[in-house]
Formats: C-alpha cells, structure tokens, sequence
C-alpha cells in the first residue's frame, strides 16, 4: 500500500469532493479517497499497482487541475 497527496486546484465545495472521491474511487486497486476542498488536497491510498498518473488523469477527466503531488 502507498498513499499518494495531491495538490488539486479547482474543488470549491462539498460536491466537488464528492466528484473526485467517485472518479478516484473508481480505478482499481484504490482503497480509499479523502478530499478537502479547503485545503485544496487529495488522499489516495492505493495498492503498489495503480500508478500517479492513472489517479491525475481522472482528476483532469473531471475538469480539475493538479498542481503538484
């Protein structure tokens, strides 16, 4: 297992974490989601498996920008 942060620009509310839980939420081998629109970051922890860049392209999918990790 790892956990993986992000720095996602655009979140401005509660559904916005919600959208992102379900898109991330979604991919194989993800174990769990939090999201904190406030803060502006992503929590991922995920088996060895799913890569970074699975998990930022369905941010992206999404309309949401990744500003760093």
């Amino acid at each position: 297992m790892k956990e993986i942060i992000f720095k996602v620009k655009g979140m401005m509310c509660e559904g916005c974490e919600n959208r992102v839980k379900n898109a991330i939420g979604d991919i194989a081998g993800v174990e769990s989601v939090t999201a904190d629109h406030k803060a502006g970051k992503v929590s991922v922890t995920a088996n060895n498996d799913v890569s970074e860049e699975i998990i930022k392209e369905a941010l992206e999918d999404i309309g949401y920008e990744v500003i760093g990790e």
